[in-house]
Protein backbone atom coordinates (compact mmCIF):
# COMPACT_ATOMS: atom_id res chain seq x y z
CA UNK A 1 0.00 0.00 0.00
CA UNK A 2 1.42 3.48 -0.89
CA UNK A 3 1.54 6.40 2.09
CA UNK A 4 1.82 9.12 -0.74
CA UNK A 5 -2.03 9.74 -0.26
CA UNK A 6 -1.36 10.32 2.85
CA UNK A 7 0.99 13.24 2.63
CA UNK A 8 -0.47 16.13 2.67
CA UNK A 9 0.42 18.98 0.38
CA UNK A 10 3.14 21.66 1.97
CA UNK A 11 1.41 24.20 3.74
CA UNK A 12 2.77 28.22 3.88
CA UNK A 13 5.55 28.74 6.68
CA UNK A 14 2.78 30.32 8.86
CA UNK A 15 0.55 27.86 8.63
CA UNK A 16 2.36 25.55 10.32
CA UNK A 17 1.77 23.23 12.08
CA UNK A 18 -1.43 21.99 10.47
CA UNK A 19 -4.16 20.76 13.11
CA UNK A 20 -4.54 16.71 12.81
CA UNK A 21 -1.14 16.46 11.11
CA UNK A 22 2.31 14.72 12.76
CA UNK A 23 5.95 15.68 11.45
CA UNK A 24 8.81 13.87 11.94
CA UNK A 25 11.31 16.26 12.56
CA UNK A 26 14.84 15.71 11.95
CA UNK A 27 16.59 17.34 14.55
CA UNK A 28 20.19 16.74 13.18
CA UNK A 29 22.98 14.75 14.99
CA UNK A 30 23.40 16.86 18.09
CA UNK A 31 24.27 20.40 18.26
CA UNK A 32 21.09 21.82 19.06
CA UNK A 33 22.25 25.08 16.57
CA UNK A 34 21.93 22.37 13.60
CA UNK A 35 17.99 22.33 13.48
CA UNK A 36 16.64 23.35 10.49
CA UNK A 37 14.28 26.85 10.95
CA UNK A 38 11.32 24.47 9.21
CA UNK A 39 11.47 22.33 12.26
CA UNK A 40 12.07 25.17 14.76
CA UNK A 41 8.95 27.01 13.80
CA UNK A 42 7.25 23.37 14.26
CA UNK A 43 8.31 22.70 17.28
CA UNK A 44 7.52 25.91 18.77
CA UNK A 45 3.58 25.85 17.79
CA UNK A 46 2.98 21.54 18.10
CA UNK A 47 0.70 20.65 20.29
CA UNK A 48 2.48 17.58 21.57
CA UNK A 49 5.82 16.38 21.16
CA UNK A 50 6.75 12.60 20.91
CA UNK A 51 10.25 11.43 21.37
CA UNK A 52 12.23 8.38 21.66
CA UNK A 53 13.90 7.52 25.28
CA UNK A 54 15.22 4.81 26.89
CA UNK A 55 13.85 3.32 29.97
CA UNK A 56 15.27 5.48 32.90
CA UNK A 57 13.91 8.55 30.90
CA UNK A 58 16.79 9.30 29.11
CA UNK A 59 16.14 11.29 25.68
CA UNK A 60 18.89 12.55 23.11
CA UNK A 61 16.26 13.53 21.03
CA UNK A 62 15.30 15.92 23.69
CA UNK A 63 18.58 16.95 25.34
CA UNK A 64 18.56 18.34 21.85
CA UNK A 65 15.52 20.55 21.14
CA UNK A 66 15.43 21.52 25.50
CA UNK A 67 17.40 25.14 24.35
CA UNK A 68 14.38 25.68 21.65
CA UNK A 69 11.72 25.18 24.03
CA UNK A 70 13.29 27.31 27.13
CA UNK A 71 10.90 30.52 27.68
CA UNK A 72 8.26 28.71 25.43
CA UNK A 73 4.87 29.79 26.33
CA UNK A 74 2.82 26.82 25.51
CA UNK A 75 2.35 25.58 28.91
CA UNK A 76 -0.30 23.29 28.12
CA UNK A 77 1.61 20.91 25.25
CA UNK A 78 1.84 17.30 25.87
CA UNK A 79 4.91 14.88 25.56
CA UNK A 80 4.93 11.34 24.73
CA UNK A 81 8.22 9.70 25.40
CA UNK A 82 8.51 6.65 23.58
CA UNK A 83 10.56 4.32 25.84
CA UNK A 84 12.62 1.88 24.07
CA UNK A 85 14.07 -1.30 26.01
CA UNK A 86 17.23 -2.48 25.03
CA UNK A 87 17.19 -5.86 23.80
CA UNK A 88 13.41 -5.83 23.43
CA UNK A 89 11.54 -6.39 20.21
CA UNK A 90 10.60 -3.12 19.06
CA UNK A 91 7.42 -3.34 17.04
CA UNK A 92 4.94 -3.33 20.14
CA UNK A 93 6.72 -0.41 21.14
CA UNK A 94 6.00 1.85 17.98
CA UNK A 95 2.40 -0.24 17.39
CA UNK A 96 1.09 1.70 21.10
CA UNK A 97 2.96 4.69 20.51
CA UNK A 98 1.46 4.91 17.00
CA UNK A 99 -1.87 4.33 18.57
CA UNK A 100 -1.08 7.08 21.22
CA UNK A 101 0.02 9.56 18.75
CA UNK A 102 -3.20 8.70 16.57
CA UNK A 103 -5.79 9.38 19.38
CA UNK A 104 -4.01 13.05 18.92
CA UNK A 105 -4.36 13.62 15.70
CA UNK A 106 -8.23 12.41 15.68
CA UNK A 107 -8.73 15.05 18.00
CA UNK A 108 -7.36 17.79 15.52
CA UNK A 109 -4.20 18.13 17.72
CA UNK A 110 -0.78 18.69 15.54
CA UNK A 111 2.20 16.22 16.94
CA UNK A 112 6.11 16.70 16.49
CA UNK A 113 7.48 13.40 16.64
CA UNK A 114 11.50 14.07 16.94
CA UNK A 115 14.21 11.82 15.16
CA UNK A 116 17.79 12.75 15.96
CA UNK A 117 19.88 13.34 12.24
CA UNK A 118 17.73 12.82 9.44
CA UNK A 119 14.20 11.01 9.65
CA UNK A 120 14.35 8.92 6.79
CA UNK A 121 18.41 8.19 6.75
CA UNK A 122 17.68 5.35 9.52
CA UNK A 123 16.02 7.14 11.71
CA UNK A 124 13.29 5.65 14.40
CA UNK A 125 10.51 7.98 13.09
CA UNK A 126 10.01 5.71 9.55
CA UNK A 127 8.82 2.91 11.85
CA UNK A 128 6.21 5.58 13.10
CA UNK A 129 5.57 7.09 9.42
CA UNK A 130 4.14 3.86 8.32
CA UNK A 131 2.18 2.73 11.41
CA UNK A 132 0.52 6.39 11.17
CA UNK A 133 0.25 6.97 7.09
CA UNK A 134 -1.27 3.10 7.01
CA UNK A 135 -3.76 4.05 9.67
CA UNK A 136 -4.68 7.59 6.76
CA UNK A 137 -3.26 10.20 9.03
CA UNK A 138 -1.55 13.12 7.41
CA UNK A 139 2.18 12.85 7.87
CA UNK A 140 5.13 14.82 6.67
CA UNK A 141 8.44 14.64 7.05
CA UNK A 142 11.08 17.67 7.84
CA UNK A 143 14.57 16.29 6.61
CA UNK A 144 17.67 16.93 8.90
CA UNK A 145 21.50 17.11 9.22
CA UNK A 146 22.03 13.37 9.27
CA UNK A 147 25.03 11.33 11.18
CA UNK A 148 26.82 11.47 7.96
CA UNK A 149 27.42 14.73 7.02
CA UNK A 150 27.91 16.04 10.45
CA UNK A 151 30.74 13.53 10.76
CA UNK A 152 32.33 14.46 7.56
CA UNK A 153 32.16 18.18 8.54
CA UNK A 154 33.49 17.43 11.79
CA UNK A 155 36.15 15.34 10.59
CA UNK A 156 36.82 17.83 7.55
CA UNK A 157 36.60 14.63 5.27
CA UNK A 158 34.28 15.27 2.26
CA UNK A 159 32.61 12.03 1.45
CA UNK A 160 32.76 11.48 -2.13
CA UNK A 161 33.66 13.27 -5.36
CA UNK A 162 33.77 13.00 -8.84
CA UNK A 163 32.15 9.93 -10.10
CA UNK A 164 32.96 7.64 -6.13
CA UNK A 165 30.99 5.23 -5.22
CA UNK A 166 29.61 5.63 -1.76
CA UNK A 167 28.68 2.75 0.41
CA UNK A 168 26.59 3.12 4.08
CA UNK A 169 27.59 0.28 5.85
CA UNK A 170 26.00 -0.93 9.37
CA UNK A 171 28.66 -2.38 11.75
CA UNK A 172 26.64 -5.73 12.72
CA UNK A 173 26.53 -7.56 8.86
CA UNK A 174 28.75 -10.08 8.97
CA UNK A 175 32.91 -10.06 8.55
CA UNK A 176 32.18 -12.04 5.19
CA UNK A 177 29.47 -8.97 3.83
CA UNK A 178 31.78 -6.02 5.05
CA UNK A 179 34.81 -7.98 3.79
CA UNK A 180 32.64 -7.92 0.46
CA UNK A 181 31.60 -4.06 0.68
CA UNK A 182 34.19 -2.26 1.99
CA UNK A 183 36.01 -4.32 -1.29
CA UNK A 184 34.13 -2.66 -3.72
CA UNK A 185 33.58 0.56 -3.02
CA UNK A 186 35.59 4.04 -3.35
CA UNK A 187 34.20 5.72 0.07
CA UNK A 188 32.22 4.11 3.05
CA UNK A 189 30.55 5.34 6.20
CA UNK A 190 30.83 2.81 8.64
CA UNK A 191 27.59 3.10 11.18
CA UNK A 192 26.16 1.40 14.35
CA UNK A 193 29.70 0.18 15.66
CA UNK A 194 29.43 -0.12 19.29
CA UNK A 195 30.12 -3.27 20.08
CA UNK A 196 30.90 -4.25 16.56
CA UNK A 197 33.71 -2.42 16.22
CA UNK A 198 36.40 -5.00 16.58
CA UNK A 199 35.32 -7.21 13.74
CA UNK A 200 34.97 -3.88 11.47
CA UNK A 201 38.15 -2.56 12.51
CA UNK A 202 39.95 -6.05 11.61
CA UNK A 203 38.31 -6.30 8.33
CA UNK A 204 39.54 -2.59 7.66
CA UNK A 205 42.70 -3.83 8.44
CA UNK A 206 42.93 -6.82 6.39
CA UNK A 207 42.00 -4.34 3.60
CA UNK A 208 45.12 -2.21 3.72
CA UNK A 209 42.66 0.51 4.73
CA UNK A 210 43.24 1.62 8.28
CA UNK A 211 45.80 4.52 7.49
CA UNK A 212 42.52 5.92 4.88
CA UNK A 213 40.22 5.29 8.22
CA UNK A 214 38.90 8.23 10.35
CA UNK A 215 37.20 7.76 13.75
CA UNK A 216 34.91 10.06 15.08
CA UNK A 217 31.70 9.05 18.19
CA UNK A 218 29.51 11.55 19.04
CA UNK A 219 29.67 13.80 16.64
CA UNK A 220 28.80 17.61 17.32
CA UNK A 221 28.23 17.23 21.02
CA UNK A 222 30.58 18.22 23.79
CA UNK A 223 32.07 14.80 24.38
CA UNK A 224 32.92 14.57 20.60
CA UNK A 225 36.17 12.27 20.01
CA UNK A 226 38.14 12.12 16.47
CA UNK A 227 41.05 10.09 15.45
CA UNK A 228 42.56 8.72 12.76
CA UNK A 229 41.90 4.66 13.11
CA UNK A 230 45.17 3.59 13.35
CA UNK A 231 45.86 6.36 16.28
CA UNK A 232 43.40 4.34 18.70
CA UNK A 233 44.62 1.87 21.10
CA UNK A 234 44.14 -1.92 20.07
CA UNK A 235 41.88 -2.89 22.51
CA UNK A 236 39.69 1.06 22.46
CA UNK A 237 35.95 0.54 22.21
CA UNK A 238 33.08 2.30 20.26
CA UNK A 239 30.19 4.02 21.31
CA UNK A 240 26.44 3.19 19.46
CA UNK A 241 26.93 6.89 18.00
CA UNK A 242 30.02 6.16 16.21
CA UNK A 243 31.22 6.10 12.78
CA UNK A 244 34.22 5.75 10.49
CA UNK A 245 34.96 7.31 7.10
CA UNK A 246 37.18 5.66 4.31
CA UNK A 247 37.90 7.02 1.25
CA UNK A 248 40.77 5.04 -1.07
CA UNK A 249 42.41 7.96 -2.09
CA UNK A 250 43.14 9.03 1.88
CA UNK A 251 41.40 12.46 0.50
CA UNK A 252 38.18 12.58 -1.96
CA UNK A 253 39.27 15.89 -3.62
CA UNK A 254 42.62 13.99 -4.65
Amino acid sequence: MSNTANIPAPALPGQLPVAGTAYGLGIGPGEPDLITLKAYNILQKADVIAYPALEDGASLARQIIAPHLAGNSQNDRIEIAIRITMGEPADPIYDQAALEIGEHLKAGKSVAVLCEGDPFFYGSFMYLFGRLAEAGHPVQTVPGVSSMMACAAQLGAPLAAKNDVLQVIPGPLSEDRLRAQLGNTDAAAIIKLGRHFPKVRKVIEELGLTDRARYIERATLETQKMIPLGDLPIDATAPYFSMILIHRRGDAWR
